[in-house]
């Protein structure tokens, strides 16, 4: 399932507070999605990383009570005792059978020891295939059926629309867009250190607004997304070069046009960003008119991101002008 659609579904079951477990191979996004929903909710998020954790972590620190004379468990601080918001268990099936042992009864019965998780707090975990050269334990089917499980898939329009939305380095949205099956390159097979993910892509991101000198870029962009990837990457960046000036696009409606497809995929990105930040009715109205010139497959891709991002162009004359001429490829 695409994270648009985890994200929907995620959100009623956590009105609900039924539990949910996510799957999905390393590095794709299942703690942001589920962080995302707590922020969109103005609820609060613990997240706790289970396979760093002990049993007692979660279950407490048994001491005497001199009133009772018997043993109890003293609560770990870090779970909520008020208010509503989403517990988190990443790497759930990453943890130890005896801290899963915990989670078991946290998830079964919302309590452990002398802990009992607040009304308001639904539960989400999270965790990686079997499959996926991770360290994993097989989930016990009385813990597994408590849950309603979710595989997350790496969708790269939704990655795209994510991307605009963070503000990513339209030099990275472009390349993702030209070469899709560069967004994800994890193989359970190879033994790799650095492949592309969603999450390394952020950090080429990162690794473009360090300024970092040009003659070092390759080895540390190699270092988040592997090699063959990285020399991919950093021969299209050259391309940008070739671009036509989108600010004179966006003031005045015309501009060069081009039938390399490498430089229309940076050219479109390009003109969608560079409207994104400033967006007024008569940009709109000049990027319209440029694209009644552009490639139609890429005149169709800029209405398609803009709209995506909220923008709506209905009031304006150039796009009836647009829609005539390529309402054939929306149909």
């Amino acid at each position: 399932m695409k994270a648009t659609s985890l994200t929907t579904a995620i959100n009623s079951l956590v009105e609900q507070k039924v539990p949910t477990f996510l799957w999905g191979a390393p590095g794709i996004g299942k703690s942001s999605i589920v962080k995302q929903i707590a922020q969109s909710r103005g609820i609060g998020f613990i997240d706790l990383r289970l396979a760093l954790m002990d049993p007692t972590d979660l279950k407490g620190i048994p001491f005497y009570d001199k009133e009772s004379h018997t043993a109890l468990w003293a609560p770990p601080a870090f779970l909520p005792k008020e208010g509503e918001g989403i517990l988190f268990l990443d790497e759930l099936n990453s943890a130890a059978p005896s801290v899963q042992a915990s989670a078991y009864q946290l998830i079964l019965d919302r309590k452990v020891g002398e802990y009992e998780l607040p009304d308001g707090w639904a539960i989400v975990a999270a965790g990686n295939r079997e499959g996926d050269r991770g360290v994993t334990y097989r989930m016990p089917s009385p813990l597994a059926n408590r849950f309603v499980h979710f595989e997350m898939s790496v969708d790269v329009e939704d990655w795209r629309l994510w991307a605009y939305k963070r503000g990513v380095d339209e030099r990275v949205i472009s390349y993702i867009s030209y070469k899709n099956e560069h967004l994800f390159t994890f193989d359970a097979k190879s033994d790799m250190k650095s492949f592309a993910t969603p999450r390394s892509w952020e950090y080429v991101n990162s690794i473009l607004e360090s300024k970092i000198s040009s003659e070092l870029l390759l080895d540390v962009i190699s270092g988040a997304v592997g090699r063959d990837v990285a020399v991919s990457f950093l021969a299209f960046i050259k391309v940008m070069k070739r671009l036509p000036d989108i600010e004179t696009i966006l003031k005045t409606g015309s501009g060069e046009y081009s039938d390399e497809v490498d430089v229309l995929y940076a050219l479109s990105t390009g003109l969608v960003s560079a409207y994104l930040r400033e967006s007024r009715d008569e940009r709109l109205d000049n990027l319209l008119k440029y694209t009644l010139g552009l490639k139609s497959e890429f005149a169709v891709i800029i209405v398609q991101d803009l709209q995506r991002n909220g923008i709506t162009m209905e009031h304006s004359e150039v796009f009836k002008e647009w829609v005539e001429k390529f309402a054939y490829l929306l149909a």
